[in-house]
């Protein structure tokens, strides 16, 4: 686990996280391809991904929204299979990494809400910028700065 991930004890990060023009920024994408990674308090998080085409998709990690907030309109469904092949599509456009999308599905919140491996989103973000060949992400480190 990251150094900085460690060091937020207990309190749950909130941020969007762009990765465009091979780095990662807080501000909007500035090129496509894109991914955009929003956390929301630790608990899950919402990936958007766009390739130069303007295809994409949005999967969720950890928990989808309607069973983290155990609201059913929360979120449509995710059709995870599709999303892990849309995403393995992405990661090869933008890094050239070839991906198995049974990698990437086994990153995606089960559809059924079944319980996540991590205990926080912030570590599935890290595995799947691993699997995905994109540089590693810095975390804020202040708990006080991304508050909002």
């Amino acid at each position: 686990m990251s150094e900085a991930l460690t060091s937020l004890g207990g309190v749950g990060l909130f941020g969007t996280f762009s990765y465009s023009d091979g780095r990662w920024s807080t501000g909007r994408p500035t090129a496509v391809p894109f991914l955009i990674v929003d956390v929301h308090d630790s608990g899950f998080a919402t990936v958007d991904y766009r390739r130069a085409d303007a295809s994409g998709g949005r999967f969720y990690l950890r928990y989808e929204p309607r069973f983290y907030f155990d609201d059913a309109d929360a979120a449509d469904p995710v059709d995870a299979p599709a999303e892990a092949e849309g995403f393995a599509g992405w990661v090869r456009e933008a890094t050239g990494t070839a991906m198995d999308p049974a990698d990437a599905l086994g990153l995606l919140a089960s559809p059924a809400g079944a319980p996540p491996v991590d205990e926080v989103v912030e570590l599935t973000v890290e595995r799947m910028i691993a699997l995905a060949g994109l540089p590693a992400l810095e975390w804020p480190t202040d708990p006080h700065a991304y508050a909002g």
